[in-house]
């Protein structure tokens, strides 16, 4: 019995519409097995494998190059987390002194007791009885906000949530992009001025929630979470547009930070948010971001 298979290469998957617009701008995708340098004198780094001479890729995605190191950045692939990354994660089991955290990364990451604020923001060590109540604070499910304090050998990461800025979310969407899409910036909180929240983890888990009243360096910081109140008509159509614009923009490859998701929020101002979704729509709204954004750069 035979079967015809047909294998589509991972420059042909990859929608490179948008980008065609500007051929000068298209970075070059390379696939698994591709020669990237075909002489001597280079180091390989991660995503390459040496064959001979040759330096060749072992992922698809884009070349970065650092002096005579030549890496393969890939376009998909799970997070790699660096110190001091802010990420959105969800609460996967609670362990004895430690919960244990989905943050899209290869292995599951850990959240130590002692790495979070007691209630109230009470500064003394961890007895039995916080021990014991663990599940009080965080529990399966809940999603949080923290930062990465330190990476073990195997690659584990230890979060961090002892900031008032960091701590459970409370009502919001939860989007999850490429973690490679999100830009790294000084701050990943940002108060847009469109009426809302966002929260862009390095992660790829994006938080966009309802504007509050706390200042930049405030929010609940610790376990405090409000699921009955109502949130206004107005202000779900903000996020959900938001949502919509951030879904667009990673659909055509775009990097994700404050400055672009604003651009994109306001110019699909002239669509219905179901519309967003559409083909035709999303293109539109991601080119139109993308001359925006190059106007600003010039």
């Amino acid at each position: 019995m035979t079967a015809n298979i047909k294998i589509r290469l991972a420059r042909d998957r990859v929608d490179m519409g948008l980008l065609a617009q500007n051929q000068t701008n298209v970075p070059r995708l390379y696939t698994p097995g591709e020669v990237v340098i075909a002489e001597g004198g280079f180091m390989k780094g991660h995503g390459t494998y040496a064959e001979g001479e040759d330096i060749k890729a072992s992922v698809a995605g884009v070349i970065e190059k650092v002096n005579k190191l030549i890496s393969i950045k890939p376009l998909k692939s799970r997070y790699v987390g660096e110190i001091g990354d802010v990420v959105v994660a969800r609460i996967i089991d609670v362990q004895q002194k430690r919960w244990k955290v989905d943050t899209n990364s290869r292995l599951d990451s850990i959240l130590l007791l002692s790495s979070v604020n007691l209630p109230g923001g009470e500064l003394r060590r961890r007895v039995s009885e916080d021990e014991q109540t663990m599940r009080k604070y965080l529990q399966e499910g809940d999603l949080i906000s923290a930062e990465v304090q330190n990476i073990y050998e195997e690659g584990t990461l230890s979060l961090y949530t002892r900031s008032l800025r960091y701590g459970k979310l409370s009502q919001g969407v939860l989007v999850k992009v490429f973690p490679s899409l999100v830009k790294r910036r000084k701050t990943h909180f940002h108060n847009l001025p469109c009426g809302a929240n966002i929260i862009l983890g390095n992660n790829g888990f994006i938080w966009i929630a309802p504007a509050t009243n706390t200042d930049e360096d405030g929010g609940d910081g610790g376990f405090s979470q409000n699921l009955t109140e109502v949130i206004p008509k107005a202000d779900r159509e903000i996020i959900a547009r938001l949502r919509n614009c951030t879904l667009a923009l990673a659909h055509c490859k775009m990097m994700l930070y404050d400055t672009s998701i604003l651009y994109a929020y306001e110019l699909s101002m002239k669509y219905e948010v179901k519309q967003l979704l559409e083909q035709e729509a999303i293109f539109d709204v991601a080119f139109l971001t993308k001359h925006r954004l190059r106007l600003q750069d010039e």
